[in-house]
């Protein structure tokens, strides 16, 4: 951010990172509206100083489509190196309406794709909901078929994997719960992270956490896409994605990486059945398996979520090891093989 710290051409040379915030502006959202707005200026500084990066920030917000909402479906600012700018933006934000429970998701991970990210840049989105997508099966859904502009979430979800995008689901719970392992599956696939959150207090710490572990695992991607291209080469495509992982992992476990984690300990893995939902390539195939996370309805928030995060140095996990392979194999789907 060459305009608010050092100087004209202060950037040069630096890793560029892109961090988009796509936030749920609905009535149940005041709270971490509020957050956000208070800390944005904390947030890229930890970022720019602690990291040493060149950042820029996008906003999109999201309500929902008429009738269930009459005010917008998304607003967007798209990348600006201005933190001045991005917080004039989250000041003007408040939280209204919503209609029935599933929200615009569609639309906000669409224009989340359709913001206008540097190629070589770290590409993050934290992605901050408390409701689920259209389509999913929800009782009294108002578009319960999906998205009446004909966008899938899932579509986009593999669309911004193969830009190399990392969302972070940041589940404001405990309304999230039963969708949560959806929102783990977009995470899944795009080789972020869920985050469950029960109080908006912690929405900094995760966002410079998500930031400085991501920026730390690029570090890494070079040497992970060679040995993914030598392990698909060398077994002629036959490879299996645990092989990949495991050769991967034990190339580069010495390595120290930066891992957010919770007061309960690392973020959980995706489940098998947020896994399974990722390999399904369109709403209506999800739908036709989803089975709502009903497992904690009887837990509080502050029992069921952690109640601080941070970020640690470590040697790469599986886990991160993993989520590289498959940004990596993501990225090669239209290109040398898939």
């Amino acid at each position: 951010m060459a305009s608010e710290n050092s100087g004209e051409g202060a950037t040069q040379g630096l890793r560029q990172v892109d961090l988009a915030f796509a936030m749920d502006c609905t009535g149940s959202m005041s709270s971490y509206i509020q957050q956000a707005q208070e800390n944005i200026r904390k947030i890229t500084e930890e970022i720019v100083v602690k990291e040493k990066v060149d950042l820029r920030l996008a906003l999109v917000e999201y309500r929902d489509h008429p009738p269930q909402e009459s005010t917008f479906v998304t607003n967007v600012l798209d990348f600006t190196d201005r933190v001045r700018e991005m917080k004039a933006r989250l000041d003007q934000c408040s939280a209204a309406g919503g209609g029935d429970t599933p929200e615009a998701v569609a639309d906000a991970l669409h224009a989340v794709l359709k913001l206008t990210w540097r190629e070589t840049a770290v590409k993050i989105c934290v992605f901050i909901a408390d409701a689920p997508p259209h389509g999913l099966g929800c009782s009294g859904d108002g578009f319960a078929t999906g998205c009446p502009c004909g966008l899938d979430p899932m579509v986009t979800a593999h669309e911004l994997a193969e830009k190399e995008i990392s969302v972070y689901t940041v589940g404001c719970e405990p309304s999230i719960r039963e969708y949560r392992e959806w929102f783990m599956a977009i995470s899944h696939i795009t080789a972020g992270q869920y985050v469950p959150l029960a109080s908006a207090k912690l929405l900094a710490q995760v966002i410079i956490g998500g930031a400085s572990e991501e920026i730390s695992l690029a570090n890494l991607l070079p040497e992970v896409m060679s040995e993914v291209e030598t392990t698909v080469t060398e077994s002629g495509g036959a490879a299996s994605t645990e092989d990949i992982d495991e050769r991967v992992y034990q190339k580069l476990k010495d390595a120290k990486t930066k891992q957010v984690r919770s007061d309960t300990g690392a973020l959980q893995s995706a489940t098998k059945q947020a896994a399974r939902y990722a390999e399904l390539k369109s709403m209506a195939e999800v739908r036709s398996a989803y089975e709502p996370d009903r497992s904690h309805t009887a837990l509080s928030g502050a029992a069921a979520a952690p109640s601080c995060y941070e970020v640690v140095e470590c040697s790469l996990t599986k886990s991160q090891a993993s989520r590289m392979v498959r940004k990596t194999m993501a990225s090669y789907k239209s290109a040398s093989f898939k």
